[in-house]
């Protein structure tokens, strides 16, 4: 269940093999090249309503936040990308590491609240999920839920939760517990968690373990089951969400990032697509859309079925120093990747 190659080396693989195969994604001379690690959907819907608003054209390139970081930072000031859009925070910090942004502008900086981006201002949270306990009531009564998501590495959960370590979404969790908790005591969570847990490839094979009674439980984001239940239903409707609060490493809110290249030759147009995705027409697509991912804007509105951001009572966490690197570093030392 777990990939025989960590994730991190095999993106970095790919990097590396799409660089030397001179593959390049070239916009118009009127557009831009947006690197997309965000869900294809609603990035597609994004890109429509901004190209229908503006009439600027935009080519999209997709893959996952590690692919997607890693090929920015081995392309350098030769990247063809005009903007970077993540689906969590580290893969926006390690391109951020490596110097290869601009600063966002001001403008667009200040329709997003300052919870949702960093303070250094070289990108700006464009969507949030939340980290969830996802559990079956029929095997996990409610009495028995745990009140941290530090209590899974307790020896009575043994065999009772689940997780996708290989996924750049769990490695985002991993890296918020790190900053909030530090090396060891992550370290430590981390080898209690491999004795415990059982691996699934994604966060929808874990709903759908979780859901066929397969599992108890498993730590996923928000948005799985509430997509899920909105289309049938089939593989969550044996399911309950647990929401951690109280400012728990459970808790932790990670911030889908956006931000431009200092390499790009398209920087006024790449501007206004992350100002058109941050304000009140892009952060409207997350209110009625079907992402179920939360809203970032101020005064923006998320849809109506998720539990209020301001109601997670999530851990206070710098974006900008989640440290994917050493979490995976850390991950793999503990055996789970």
């Amino acid at each position: 269940m777990i990939s025989p190659m960590p994730s991190f080396l095999k993106t970095a693989l790919l990097a590396t093999a799409l660089l030397s195969a001179g593959q390049v994604f070239a916009a118009d001379a009127d557009g831009i090249v947006v690197y997309n690690a965000q869900h294809e959907s609603l990035t597609k819907a994004w890109i429509e309503g901004f190209t229908q608003e503006t009439g600027i054209k935009v080519t999209v390139r997709n893959g996952d936040d590690t692919e997607m970081g890693n090929q920015i930072v081995q392309e350098g000031a030769a990247s063809p990308a005009d903007v970077f859009l993540t689906e969590n925070s580290p893969a926006m910090v390690l391109v951020d590491n490596a110097g290869l942004f601009t600063p966002v502008a001001p403008t667009t900086l200040e329709q997003v609240d300052a919870a949702y981006r960093p303070a250094h201002g070289k990108w700006v949270g464009i969507a949030a999920r939340s980290t969830v306990f996802v559990y079956n009531p029929g095997k996990l009564p409610e009495a028995d839920l745990p009140k941290s998501l530090l209590d899974l590495a307790e020896p009575k959960w043994k065999g009772r939760w689940a997780a996708s370590p290989a996924g750049a979404d769990f490695q985002a969790i991993v890296a918020a517990v790190l900053e909030l908790k530090g090396e060891t005591a992550t370290l430590e969570w981390l080898k209690g968690m491999k004795a415990n847990f059982t691996a699934y490839r994604g966060n929808s094979s874990v709903l759908k373990a979780v859901n066929a009674g397969q599992i108890d439980s498993g730590v996923i984001y928000h948005y799985y089951r509430f997509g899920d239940q909105a289309k049938t239903g089939e593989n969550s409707k044996n399911t309950a969400l647990h929401y951690f609060k109280h400012k728990d490493p459970g808790a932790f809110v990670s911030i889908s990032g956006g931000g431009v290249l200092a390499s790009s030759q398209h920087k006024e147009q790449a501007q206004a697509f992350l100002k058109w995705v941050t304000g009140k027409d892009g952060q409207a697509i997350l209110k009625t859309g079907n992402s179920f991912e939360y809203a970032v804007g101020k005064n923006a509105e998320s849809n109506p079925k998720l539990v209020p951001l301001q109601q997670l009572d999530a851990p206070k966490v710098d974006a900008s120093k989640l440290d994917s690197k050493k979490a995976v570093e850390l991950m793999t030392q503990a055996g789970l990747l």
